[in-house]
């Protein structure tokens, strides 16, 4: 499938804070406030390694919260989007303790705590639940090898697009470990259970064409088509809307759809609707009314609480 395209907008920092003290990514952000974030080790197909996670997060929880990001588009420098992890660096690869031991109900208990924080919790985890935790779009632009962590990373992303030249796999079997990074909550969700245990039993490398087939993938471009029609989605997502809208809309989606029962959905959307109806509503209405563009002043960073733990 090709989209057509309306020409790129130059890319620009958001006033105040500069993009790019990154050793693994490269970030910029355009005019519409759209993220370009490459993963940026190309002459290692961009492979995860233990820097490029804390990046990541640094990024996620931290950097993509400025209210001048308004969404993210992940893809990879070179001919490849994330070939998983990097083996090559000594001692535990994934970065975790060797000399520990945790019971599952220790663990459970102290997750967040030391030793386990660092010493147990998968890294790629970490990163696709800061993902799932931002408040704004986030797309991935699969250009090349997604292998690994490289596929998985994307399974928080709110759509996924894939070059002709993508190469995906859920490789895990083949190296005698489980899928990572959350892959096992998302994964299912996104294709159906028979879908995810095929490809996870398989552990084979497929092409775009059937990730679109399998429903992993929103659409297949041709190379140079592929970036700028991922950065034309994220602008159709996010231009002229409300960002608190869209982050409520995002949280309520994304919970709401695992809730036991629509009280739950029923209880959190009337909090939202309440408090979106007395913020950027009022414009909204006005503007429809007025038969006008909007002018929305809300930020996503300031959004109000649906659900009494969150």
């Amino acid at each position: 499938m090709v989209n057509q395209h309306s020409p790129a907008h130059p890319d620009t920092a958001p006033s105040g804070r500069s993009i790019g003290d990154y050793r693994t990514l490269a970030v910029t952000v355009d005019v519409d406030g759209i993220a370009t974030l490459t993963l940026n080790r190309p002459a290692a197909l961009n492979a995860f390694d233990l820097t490029m996670a804390a990046e990541l997060l640094q990024f996620f929880t931290t950097d993509a919260l400025d209210d001048g990001i308004r969404a993210v588009v992940v893809t990879g420098a070179g001919r490849a989007f994330c070939a998983g992890m990097d083996l090559t660096g000594e001692g535990n690869v994934f970065g975790l303790d060797e000399s520990l031991r945790p019971t599952a109900e220790d663990f459970y208990a102290h997750y967040d705590e030391p030793p386990y924080q660092d010493g147990i919790r998968d890294t790629g985890g970490k990163v696709t639940l800061a993902i799932h935790a931002l408040p704004k779009p986030v797309i991935a632009a699969i250009n090349g090898a997604a292998v690994g962590i490289g596929a998985t990373m994307t399974l928080a992303m709110d759509a996924r697009l894939a070059s002709t030249k993508a190469r995906i796999g859920f490789v895990f079997g083949r190296l005698g470990i489980v899928p990572e990074a959350t892959s096992t909550w998302f994964l299912p969700r996104l294709v159906g259970l028979a879908q995810a245990l095929d490809w996870v039993y398989s552990a084979d490398i497929f092409d775009g064409a059937e990730a679109l087939r399998g429903g992993l993938v929103r659409s297949v471009h041709e190379p140079d088509e592929l970036l700028p029609a991922a950065l034309d989605l994220a602008r159709s997502w996010v231009v002229g809307r409300s960002p608190v809208a869209l982050a409520l809309a995002r949280q309520m989606l994304r919970r709401n759809g695992a809730a036991p029962h629509p009280l739950d959905a029923h209880l959190s959307d009337s909090l939202a609707m309440f408090y979106t109806s007395i913020g950027d509503g009022k414009e909204g209405v006005a503007a429809f009314l007025e038969k006008r563009p909007a002018e929305f002043t809300g930020k996503a960073s300031e959004l109000p609480r649906i659900y009494p733990d969150a």
